[in-house]
This record gives C-alpha cells, sequence and structure tokens, in this order.
C-alpha cells in the first residue's frame, strides 16, 4: 500500500478511471472519466491484489473521523432549501439517508431537475437534455421556498463543491412546509399546500407521502 498525506476535500480530482478505480470516499463520474472525493480525508492509494485481472490501483479517501454520512451519488437526502433563484434552488443537506450529517454539505436543484418530463420516463439519464422550452415551463419560485425541507437524490457533485439534486420522481419534492402564518401545511395535491390556519393555498412540488 502506498499512502500520500494530501488531505483532500469532496470535488477534488484524485486521478484518472483509466489509471485508477474509485474507493471508499471516492467516486467516477462517467462524463469525463474523472475520480473525484466525496468526502474530506486523506488521499490513499491501494495496490491491485496480485492475482487480480484490473491491474489499476484502488484510490480512496480515508481518515478523517469528523465527517459521518456523506452524500453520494444516489443518496436520498433530506435537505433544508436556503434560497430559489429563477433557475436553481439552493438547500443545507441535513441527514442522508436517516442519518444526520456532521459536516455542511449544500445542495442544488437546478430547474430541469425539479420535475419529470415525458422525456425522462424513456431514460432518466437524459434530464440533462430537455429541450429548454420544457424546462421553462418549471418555476423555481412555484416550487419552493426559503425554509421548505424537501426529500431528493444526489445526482452527482456539482460545481463548487456542491451537490447536484434532483426531485423528479413523484416521492422526491417538499416534504414539510411552513406557511406566512407559521403553520406546518398540508399537501392537498402534487403542486399545492394548505395552511391548516388560514385555508390559504400555496403551490410546492409535493412530495409523494412513503409509508
Amino acid at each position: 500500500m502506498e499512502e500520500a498525506d494530501e488531505m483532500v476535500t469532496p470535488g477534488e480530482v484524485l486521478g484518472k478511471a483509466t489509471d485508477l478505480k474509485a474507493g471508499k470516499g471516492a467516486y467516477a463520474a462517467s462524463h469525463n472519466n474523472t475520480i473525484y472525493a466525496s468526502l474530506t480525508g486523506f488521499r490513499r492509494i491501494q495496490a491491485p491484489p496480485p492475482a487480480s485481472n484490473d491491474k489499476r490501483p484502488t484510490v480512496e479517501v480515508t481518515g478523517h473521523k469528523a465527517h459521518g454520512p456523506v452524500p453520494e451519488p444516489g443518496s436520498v437526502v433530506i435537505a433544508r432549501v436556503t434560497k430559489v433563484m429563477a433557475r436553481t434552488a439552493s438547500a443545507d443537506i441535513m441527514c442522508v439517508g436517516p442519518k444526520s450529517v456532521r459536516e455542511k454539505f449544500t445542495g442544488i436543484i437546478r430547474q430541469q431537475d425539479v420535475r419529470a418530463t415525458e422525456i425522462d420516463k424513456v431514460d432518466m439519464h437524459l434530464q440533462q437534455d430537455v429541450r429548454a422550452t420544457e424546462i421553462d415551463k418549471v418555476d423555481m419560485h412555484l416550487s419552493f421556498r426559503p425554509g421548505d425541507i424537501v426529500r431528493a437524490v444526489v445526482l452527482s457533485l456539482g460545481d463548487a463543491r456542491a451537490y447536484y439534486l434532483s426531485t423528479a420522481k413523484n416521492e422526491l419534492g417538499v416534504v414539510s412546509a411552513e406557511s406566512s402564518a407559521g403553520a406546518t401545511m398540508v399537501p392537498i395535491s402534487w403542486t399545492e399546500m394548505q395552511c391548516p390556519l388560514t385555508g390559504q393555498i400555496e403551490l410546492r412540488k409535493v412530495a409523494k407521502v412513503v409509508n
């Protein structure tokens, strides 16, 4: 085994997938064949077993004890929306699966990843290629508001060390939201939540209740 003392953080490049395999704390991005760190720790290279047909060493990130659970592509997360803009919403990731995080992880929900489209029903990997007219039908301000709690799935580690999140499935979206009167709203449809105190209806991308 060869160990490197280099400390890395989420989003840092660890190497090329043609030369290395992604181990714990790392993942390979298929679009550019690059391996990235998914957590904070030390970069470590593990030599391949002598009998292995794959002669690539394994790169992993280990040794940082405080991180707790870390979002990875495919993880279902709970996040609190912090900012809503025309084409994106930002959120602080609070839980990965059932476990609370110990570090700050930022998520970004892009306009094309809010709702499923007819194209998405064919292949979820085509989300990036949705026609602009379809994407523009999604109004971010009618989907989320700051303070909303959302359930989302991690698509990838994006720019600026923020995770790209998707709510483009029925069971994903807003799971809890507070009305302007300070009450927890009740979902009444896929796109609406109602304040139990005032009866006021607000628009959201509502998550289907998972039993």
